[in-house]
């Protein structure tokens, strides 16, 4: 049975495809599911959908060709951002997922193991001279150690005694040291205490005390001995005893009314734990009966049964079981003594019955004792276990005696347990065969049954328990089980099901002992085993990171590389012998020294190779062949080193093309460990050239992911960059301060040309440039030297940078401006001056992490932010205002002095009293420059309102005083501990989940076909206005959204605030910020997963997209993924139309499929097509203003667009005919603002600025014209800004931009 078989990869297939040009207005239409492809490029900008690609289109479309068929509701069956990293990744939600070292760890693992070093025997017997208060009846119990004292002399009887208990305990702890004392006086048993103690050090004790020739124990607690001259009896306090002995301990009173002793033991450690502030003490007593009770007297038991049953159970138990059983009448019970075999050979009869006892007695305690205390008595030391399971068997035996045993600490009672009746079977059955073995020794032994059904019951629980249900009792059998090579294998691919349950079954399967067994199978080399061990381990590790120690300690690290580098067994599998390494070597240096003189890194690596012939695929082994060598890299420079030596770096690189996001992420994650961040900018020059040049290389590589389109690749880059700020803090802060710190062009002299850095041409370009930033000292809150702004900077030039504003040919504003932080030092900058040919790469560095830091995720943008603050560089956020026309335009001339030179709109500061604050000035349009995303403020005005005031225009992200220290540690990757997850989770069965999915969608599709039904059949006419909500917006409201399946609308305003609301209740659902950045401008809400979970796509107007879960929930709203779908930064201003097609997975923007423009034309692009444009027309000419609205497939016919343009007209076309309209109707005048069609129903609706909306069908007749509110008043609806129809019923939400106002209309038989 191969393990690989039953498991499935979750790890889904995704890439993206870029847009070409921005327009006014798109819109997708379902096409039919396309076969993937992989796209190598860097920008994965649709991380999270699928591009597609297929057949070649025709690049016209014929009519003759295509028949039109009848419309038909269909219903897309995709489901997309569904996988496990869309539920959220941040540091709370990883640590949670990694494997742990507390919890539920501390629990299973013994804190300290135990040993017994040494043992008393104290034997108090005075044969032939009975104690006063003993009455004997006759016949009595006469066997001690089943021995008759009177069958010989009793000084001989006496020894004979003492030596058979010495064996009978020799058994069960053979290397513990002995000593025995026979019928002793005080002072011997003082000795013999402080002997055993001074052997023992700290570890336990076993004191046994015989007392069946002493009078029973006084109620002060006291046992007897004797005087030299034996006769008398001497008390011997039990608090003496204890003074002796110390802690640890183990006590075995064999004597009447023992009872007492534990009494008076408790009540010396409730003292004791009293009186001193010490922990309690290690103490263990086990007593023969209760302190009202007397030894069992009857001949059919030995003297000394609680001895008997705690040294020799088997005999104990079977002795007493055949006088019980319907065998006692044919069987000589003198055979019992004769039952071949040894008690540690299994194959034989006697090991065998051994073996299931202590399966028997092992499943009763852990299914009765509490968890903590069941590891304390049965698995911290192997004598007091052993001495436990048989204390079971005395309670069962001595309670028929109406004799009840005592411990502490206190046991519930198992005398009745079940699984007794499993032991009696199995002792019924080996004393049926017992006459024929030992008639005939050379019999075959024909091993029990009991294994195997137990096994078989253990499977049963599999197919039917769950975490809810009772744990299953034959869980210490299955541990029993692994010690036998003919039932191990099942027992394992058992053991592996119920570990795959869940972190609870890992728990319950190590406190029930597994641990030590499934470590020493790691030293077998059995082929078939080797895929479940590597399972079961992927398991425990997955909760426990602890046993990375053992691991290593007994070489189990190389059985997994072995596993890792085997090329028979499945990639899943190889990919969890992976995760064990990586757990192994997680900051474990003795693992990472291990595994790396293991050949770990050659390994991985020969796997990762393209060229190599068995290169892997499987995303889930890539993903932690990737992790696991990240981890050995990490903090380990002789591994890092290692590994820069063996070409890693171009390997992993090859990785970041791959389209699985967790792949990727976990390329850049080996590649950040890597990079070593101690150097701290030594200004040594001994420096290994080739190490930093292979890191100069690495980190070009990661410059260039930083606009994928995965958050979760986005923030390991970030991440791995602050590493790369950390180490080379020095030499970044010196470039960063030559940039902005004012001095003489004499280092640009010296650098490379910098503006060309990122030109594919390499030729300059005076638009490939940045604007000058304001530098501003905080140590001393100093603007500079002397208090005012510098009129000079090095990059003022215009042979390097045009800090003119002529280069600006749009509206669009800044939003920050960056800030240098000095080292004061005498008012100067006193940075290590970095190398020359590192100049480039550290410009990068700055202009990527600027960019960053404006990241559409918020925890990837503060990693942005603090990698700036690493390096001295601080972003100071301005919040929005709209720029005048004021300012300088295209064409204008500037100032002779570029970049920092004062002009007109700069006020001096010589005034002491005088204080800044930032206007946000325009900016150039973004290029592919090498400071993509640095922004510029050139446009300053300088008043009353100080930088750190709340009234002021600037708000700090980062202190101006300090900034963060450099002390604070590094922002933490987090896709370790969040893959790691993937392992704690089951991954033998698919989950229920699925199938209430599957459930819930198919009564989703049922009410949407039941929708569009009576959709298709209604009149349209909206004649009634079901609800109107005041969204309270201050800028009104930009988009609308009605939910498929619940009476939710969701509304928008330029701001970005989004609110959710019942109109149903007419009550307030939700509210929450879309992001927190100061440009701000919406382009569009768009629902993905209608038919499912829904979520919430957000499109700014700057290209961000950011999509919400749980947003129709009080405050329960939470990022699903962010990314930007343009290339670089886009400043708010020119809105960025975003549409959505659900079957196909594509999210389109600006421009695939049908698209309206502004000069009025209507375009069709497929992306299948390699001219990807198949259609053009100008349903608007001869008028040119710009496409307000494109609809697709109006009533769901799939050749017919609808272009609605500013003008007022909305063109009906036929894709299949002429590009001329085949209708036209004039909806308005001059002031058409929205338009909205129906998905499936033949109906309309068109906004307009002058307060109407009007609704029209496929055939051009208006049916309804809404003016007015319906209230008593009759208030004008306000300016409409926004249409949108229900998905699948016939209702229209329509928004205001003047009055904030939703309104919903339906028919007026609407319910």
């Amino acid at each position: 049975m191969a393990l690989g078989d039953l498991m499935e990869s979750r790890l889904g297939h995704s890439s993206s495809s870029p847009s070409p040009s921005p327009a006014a207005a798109a819109a997708a239409a379902p096409v039919p599911p396309l076969p993937h492809r992989h796209h190598n490029h860097q920008n994965h900008a649709a991380d999270d959908l699928p591009v597609a690609n297929g057949p070649e289109p025709r690049n016209g479309l014929e009519v003759a060709e295509v028949e039109k068929p009848a419309p038909v509701a269909y219903l897309p069956q995709v489901v997309v951002l569904c996988e496990q990293r869309h539920q959220g990744i941040d540091e709370a939600t990883a640590a949670a997922a990694a494997p742990s070292t507390s919890g539920l760890v501390s629990k299973w693992r013994p804190k300290d193991r135990m040993k017994t070093g040494c043992v008393a025997l104290v034997l108090c017997l005075n044969i032939s001279v009975d104690p006063p208060d003993v009455i004997k009846i006759s016949p009595c119990a006469r066997m001690e150690c089943w021995i008759d004292p009177f069958s010989m002399v009793p000084p001989k009887a006496l020894e004979s005694i003492g030596k058979t208990l010495h064996s009978q305990y020799e058994r069960w702890q053979p290397k513990a040291r002995y000593k025995l004392q026979l019928d002793p006086t005080v002072e011997e048993v003082k000795k013999l205490c402080n002997t055993c103690r001074k052997y023992a050090r700290s570890e336990r004790v076993l004191f046994h005390y015989n007392g069946h020739g002493v009078p029973k124990p006084t109620s002060n607690g006291e046992i007897w001995v004797f005087n030299k001259s034996y006769t008398q009896y001497i008390p011997l306090p039990i608090t003496d005893l204890d003074s002796w002995l110390k802690t640890p301990s183990i006590y075995v009173f064999d004597c009447s009314a023992a009872g007492i002793i534990v009494k008076a033991f408790l009540e010396r450690l409730d003292w004791s734990s009293t009186s001193s502030a010490s922990s309690q003490k290690d103490c263990i007593l086990l007593a023969a009966c209760e302190a009202h009770q007397m030894l069992p007297q009857s001949a059919e038991f030995p003297a000394d049964v609680f001895t008997a049953c705690l040294t020799t159970p088997i005999k104990m138990a079977l002795h007493w079981f055949c006088k019980r059983t319907l065998l006692c009448g044919s069987l000589d019970h003198s055979l019992i003594d004769q039952i071949p075999g040894r008690q540690n050979d299994r194959k034989t009869l006697l090991g065998e019955l051994n073996w299931i006892f202590t399966a028997i007695t092992d499943t009763i305690a852990w299914n009765v004792l509490p968890h903590d205390l069941f590891q304390r008595l049965f698995r911290q030391d192997l004598l007091v276990a052993s001495l436990f399971r048989n204390f079971l068997l005395a309670e069962r035996i001595m309670r028929s005696a109406n004799c009840s045993p005592v411990s502490y600490p206190l046991l519930p009672p198992t005398h009745q347990h079940h699984m007794w009746d499993a032991w009696d079977m199995a002792a019924e059955i080996c004393l049926s065969k017992l006459p024929q073995l030992i008639a005939d020794p050379n019999a075959e032994f024909q091993p029990s049954l009991f294994f195997t059904e137990q096994l078989m019951a253990f499977e049963v629980w599999l197919d039917h328990g769950s975490e809810d249900k009772k744990p299953p009792e034959q869980l210490p059998i299955v541990l029993q089980v692994l010690l036998s090579q003919s039932h191990r294998f099942r027992a394992l691919v058992l053991l592996g099901r119920f570990l795959d349950m869940g972190p609870w079954a890992v728990d319950l399967a190590l406190s029930v002992g597994i641990f030590p067994y499934v470590l020493k199978l790691l030293q077998t080399s059995a082929m078939e085993l080797r895929q479940i061990l590597v399972f079961i381990w992927t398991k425990i590790l997955s909760l426990d990171k602890l046993c990375q120690v053992d691991l290593v300690k007994d070489g189990g690290h190389g059985y997994f590389i072995r596993f890792l580098d085997s090329l028979d067994a499945f990639p899943e599998q190889r990919a969890m012998a992976a995760f064990v390494i990586a757990v192994i070597v997680d900051g474990h240096r003795t693992g990472q020294e291990a595994c790396m003189n293991a050949g770990l890194i050659d390994v991985c690596l020969s796997h990762l190779q393209p060229e190599n012939p068995h290169a892997q695929t499987e995303p889930l082994l890539l993903q932690w062949l990737c992790l696991c060598l990240g981890k050995l890299w990490e903090d380990f420079p002789k591994a890092q080193l290692l590994g820069l030596q063996t070409n890693a770096p171009e390997i992993v690189i090859c990785l970041l093309s791959e389209p699985q996001p967790e792949v990727r992420a976990a390329a850049v994650f080996a590649l950040g460990n890597l990079l070593d961040n101690t150097l701290n900018g030594s200004d040594d020059d001994s420096d290994d050239e080739e190490k930093v040049k292979a890191e100069i290389n690495v980190v070009r590589s990661l410059l260039q992911m930083s606009s994928d389109g995965s958050p979760l690749v986005r923030s390991e880059v970030a991440i791995a960059l602050t590493r790369f700020a950390s180490g080379h803090n020095k030499h970044l802060k010196s470039v960063a301060a030559e940039y902005w710190k004012p001095q003489s062009n004499s280092l640009l002299k010296s650098l490379p040309s910098l503006a060309n850095i990122s030109n594919p041409s390499n030729v300059y370009s005076p638009n490939n440039s940045i604007g000058p930033v304001l530098r501003v000292g905080s140590d001393n809150g100093a603007a500079g030297r002397d208090g005012r702004i510098s009129t000079s900077s090095p990059i003022a030039t215009s042979s390097i940078m045009h800090g003119s504003p002529q280069s600006d040919d749009s509206s669009q504003h800044s939003d920050s401006g960056i800030l240098l932080r000095e080292n004061a030092s005498n008012g100067g900058l006193s940075y290590a001056r970095p190398r020359p040919v590192d100049n480039v790469i550290y410009s990068q560095f700055i202009s990527t992490m600027c960019s960053v830091s404006k990241d559409p995720d918020p925890r990837i943008a503060s990693i942005g932010r603090r990698a700036l603050s690493l390096i001295d560089v601080e972003l100071v956020v301005m919040k929005n205002t709209r720029f005048n026309s004021g300012g300088p335009h295209r064409g204008e001339t500037s100032s002779s002095n570029y970049g920092m030179a004062r002009s007109s709109s700069w006020r001096d500061m010589n005034s002491g009293s005088s204080s800044m604050k930032f206007m946000t000035p325009p900016v150039s349009p973004p290029q592919h420059d090498y400071l993509i995303g640095l922004r510029r403020v050139c446009s300053m005005e300088f008043g009353q309102h100080p930088i750190n005031s709340p009234d002021g225009l600037a708000d700090r992200l980062l202190s101006s005083a300090s900034g963060l220290s450099n002390r604070e540690p590094l922002p933490q990757s987090t896709i370790y501990n969040w893959s790691c997850g993937h392992f704690s989770r089951p991954l033998l069965t698919v989950s229920d989940d699925n199938e209430e999915t599957n459930a819930r969608r198919e009564e989703r599709e049922r009410i949407a076909l039941d929708y569009i039904t009576k959709c298709q059949r209604s009149s349209c006419k909206m004649t009634s206005q079901i609800a109107s909500w005041d969204t309270r917006f201050d800028l009104g409201t930009k988009a609308a959204l009605l939910l498929p399946f619940s009476p939710i609308v969701v509304a928008a305003d330029e701001n970005e605030q989004i609110r959710v609301w019942n109109y149903s209740d007419a009550l307030p659902v939700n509210s929450f910020q879309n992001h927190k950045l100061s440009d701000r401008g919406l382009s569009k809400l768009l629902l993905i997963n209608e038919l499912d979970e829904s979520l919430l796509l957000a499109a700014s107007s700057d290209g961000n997209v950011r999509i919400w879960k749980n947003f129709a929930q009080k405050g329960g709203q939470k990022l699903v993924t962010a990314f930007s779908s343009v290339q670089g930064h886009r400043a708010a201003g020119r809105s960025i139309v975003i549409d959505w097609q659900q079957q196909s997975g594509y999210l389109v923007r600006s421009g695939h499929f049908a698209a309206g423009f502004a000069d009025g034309s209507v375009r069709i692009y497929d992306v299948r097509s390699p001219d990807r444009l198949v259609y053009v027309a100008r349903p608007h000419a001869p008028r040119t203003e710009k496409v307000v609205g494109i609809g697709f497939q109006p009533g769901f016919d799939p050749y017919k667009i609808v272009s609605a343009s500013q003008a007022g007209d909305i063109q009906f076309l036929d894709v299949r005919r002429a590009a001329e309209p085949y209708l036209t109707i004039e909806a308005h005048r001059g002031s058409l603002t929205a338009l909205a069609v129906h998905r499936h129903a033949p109906v309309v609706a068109s906004g307009s600025a002058k307060q109407m909306i009007k609704v029209f069908s496929l055939e051009g007749e208006q049916l309804k014209i809404i003016r007015y509110q319906p209230s008593f008043m009759g208030q004008r609806i306000g300016s409409v800004n926004c249409l949108s129809f229900h998905p699948y019923k016939s209702l229209l939400a329509a928004g205001a931009s003047d009055n904030a106002l939703v309104s919903i209309y339906a028919e007026e038989n609407y319910k």
